[in-house]
């Protein structure tokens, strides 16, 4: 075993309760490896004994692959590295099979009995609306984290604001809906394991009798949930070994539950702390500025991070005016270097990939997508502005006028959209428009500027034609009111605006243009199975990753960190900022030798301010 002293100490512990704080690229995968194999061949304890723990199934994958390729032949008996939902899966199993319940698992969207089209059930029949899509993931994800955080809905109000009319009775009507009909999702497999160990002594007593020894990988990102279901295991042996970096905890929005670490010792008088502080990954001059920048976070532990590597290439601050000058800079530097698989692209939020896939597709750079599931291709304002060139195509196309007559100049009132769907489909619903008796002059005149406008639109080709509709038929009034409506952000809005018309600049018409959202969005999706070409990611995605040359781009302020962040540091709450932080320096430590960091100054024609991230560093760096 080719360890270092302080691996080695770490791998040798046995007994007792144990947290190894290691910073990233200290090697704590080798060390959870070996130490499992140090209590299987010196310990003589059996692989069935031994509960690894880690984050997702493609860690738990990359462990049992590397433990097999070291001593795949130490045991009879298969060694077992699993999710805490997957152990959760077998304890409820167990438990419904001896209490004859049969639980049903609504995760599958396949299926028609699935979380989302229950909760859109509930949402219809408690608000009398549907829910927008982006409304159901903020629902989804607050259920989440109360789940998580095991606090009530109440709480969880009471800490933050969310735009869902009636939250608290949606989720106390999907919990009673879930208990009457046996239904679990992913969050209750947690919240309901931990019911089970806490009401069936004996299936707890079973369970600490199987499980000696339990590891947690990642204990950064476990969920006070999570943390409970491992602690009562773990009673009262406590042969409990977490293996964490808290200035790597990035799920807060999931309920993870970094200060239980900066608990230990209170928790577990006996427990020892390993410190793993050599990065075995980085050149020195990327490891030297991720160390001074981290310790700006007042909530960590006091780690120094160093390695032995050589000095390699000062850390790059790129300052650029704009979005496409951006681009251009990336497209210049990847076309100079030509080794796209060891070469990341990493963004704090998902919808930064769209320019970047255009452009990449644009010149022919193959690229892989870590993160497929983009909302833009079927964003609310895409579908918007399809509707109006298919209006403007054929203006008899009731339907998509029924979709925007409110979003546009006119004043059309839903009681006249009634009205005229009564009238002749084939006729143009402007001239129907104008059949109403009795309207008013003013009101003709609108219908009248309309039709001109929508003729106007039709002979555009697609960039024009979505400046027309911004500028001309009002739809930036609309976008406007409804951020006052929906409590959106209009700066974001105007963005997602922004990436359709660099998709839609160069397009001839409706037709090229709708083709190209369509192959974009195959692309993204198909990029997943290609595995080679540049790595795109968000910054949470590419945890545990490494790659020789790391370009973080879009460091805006009020986009990383979010304004939201930053308004909770305003009033005194600092975890968010801090969080915000701990991710833009995880982004950094995924770089070997090469790591840059891009900002502009001018997005929607609008100045933007570097993100005081990138000030901080420009200060270490003097």
């Amino acid at each position: 075993m080719n360890l270092s002293k302080e691996q080695k100490r770490a791998v040798s512990h046995v007994d007792g309760p144990a947290l190894v704080l290691a910073v990233p690229g200290a090697g704590k995968t080798t060390v959870l490896i070996h130490r499992t194999a140090n209590l299987i061949l010196n310990n003589n304890i059996s692989p069935e004994n031994i509960l690894s723990i880690t984050f997702s199934k493609a860690a738990a994958r990359d462990m049992k692959n590397r433990f097999d390729k070291l001593y795949g032949d130490i045991s009879p008996i298969p060694v077992r590295f699993s999710t805490i939902h997957s152990f959760a899966y077998g304890l409820i199993r167990e438990y419904a099979f001896k209490n004859r319940i049969r639980y049903i698992l609504i995760e599958d969207p396949a299926k028609e009995l699935n979380k989302s089209n229950i909760l859109k059930r509930i949402y219809y029949s408690i608000n009398n609306d549907y829910i927008m899509e982006e409304k159901l993931e903020g629902l989804i994800n607050s259920i989440s984290y109360i789940k998580n955080m095991l606090i009530s809905p109440e709480e969880f109000l009471s800490q933050f604001n969310i735009n869902i009319n009636n939250f608290v009775d949606i989720f106390n009507t999907y919990e009673r809906y879930k208990r009457n009909n046996n239904l679990i999702d992913f969050d209750d497999m947690l919240t309901l394991s931990l019911e089970i160990l806490h009401r069936d002594r004996f299936l707890l007593n079973k369970y600490r009798k199987r499980y000696w020894y339990i590891q947690v990988d990642e204990g950064q990102d476990t969920s006070k949930v999570q943390v409970e279901i491992i602690k009562t295991l773990a009673k009262p042996k406590n042969n409990l070994f977490i293996v964490a970096d808290d200035d790597q905890s990035i799920y807060g929005f999931r309920g993870a539950y970094p200060q239980e670490l900066f608990n230990f010792t209170k928790t577990y008088n006996e427990g020892k702390i390993f410190f793993m502080e050599e990065n075995y990954r980085s050149s020195k001059n990327i490891v030297s500025i991720c160390n001074s920048f981290i310790k700006q976070n007042t909530l960590r532990f006091n780690k120094n991070i160093f390695t032995k590597n050589e000095f390699f290439e000062p850390v790059n601050i790129v300052k650029v005016n704009t979005l496409e000058e951006e681009y251009d800079y990336l497209l210049n530097e990847l076309t100079l270097i030509g080794d796209y698989n060891n070469t990341a692209i990493l963004y704090r939020n998902n919808i930064s990939s769209i320019g970047i896939i255009e452009y990449l597709e644009r010149n022919n750079i193959p690229f892989y997508m870590r993160d497929v599931k983009i909302r833009f291709f079927n964003h609310w304002i895409v579908q918007d502005l399809l509707n109006f060139f298919l209006l403007a195509e054929d203006n008899s196309n009731i339907k998509a006028f029924e979709e925007i007559y409110y979003k546009m100049n006119g004043f059309i009132s839903k009681k006249q959209l009634n009205y005229i769907k009564t009238l002749n489909y084939n006729s143009s619903v402007f001239d129907r428009l104008l059949s109403i008796p009795g309207i008013p002059e003013f009101y003709r005149k609108n219908i009248l500027q309309l039709k001109l406008d929508f003729r106007k639109l039709s002979k555009l080709n697609p960039y024009e034609g979505i400046l027309h509709i911004e500028k001309n038929l009002g739809y930036e009034d609309y976008l406007r009111e409804s951020c006052m409506k929906f409590g959106h952000t209009l700066d974001t809005l105007k963005t997602i605006l922004y990436y359709i018309k660099l998709i839609a600049y160069k397009r001839e018409d409706l037709k090229e243009f709708i083709g190209r959202l369509k192959y974009l969005e195959y692309l993204s999706m198909e990029s997943k199975n290609r595995k080679n070409g540049v790595t795109l990611s968000t910054i949470h995605s590419a945890k545990g990753l490494e790659f020789d040359r790391v370009y973080m781009i879009d460091l805006i302020e009020g986009d990383f960190p979010p304004t939201s962040a930053i308004d909770r540091f305003k009033k005194g709450d600092i975890d968010a900022l801090e969080e915000e932080r701990r991710l833009f320096y995880v982004g950094m430590t995924r770089a070997k030798k090469y790591l840059s960091l891009i900002t502009f100054n001018n997005r929607n024609d609008k100045r933007v301010e570097a993100s005081r991230f990138l000030l901080e560093l420009e200060k270490m760096k003097g």
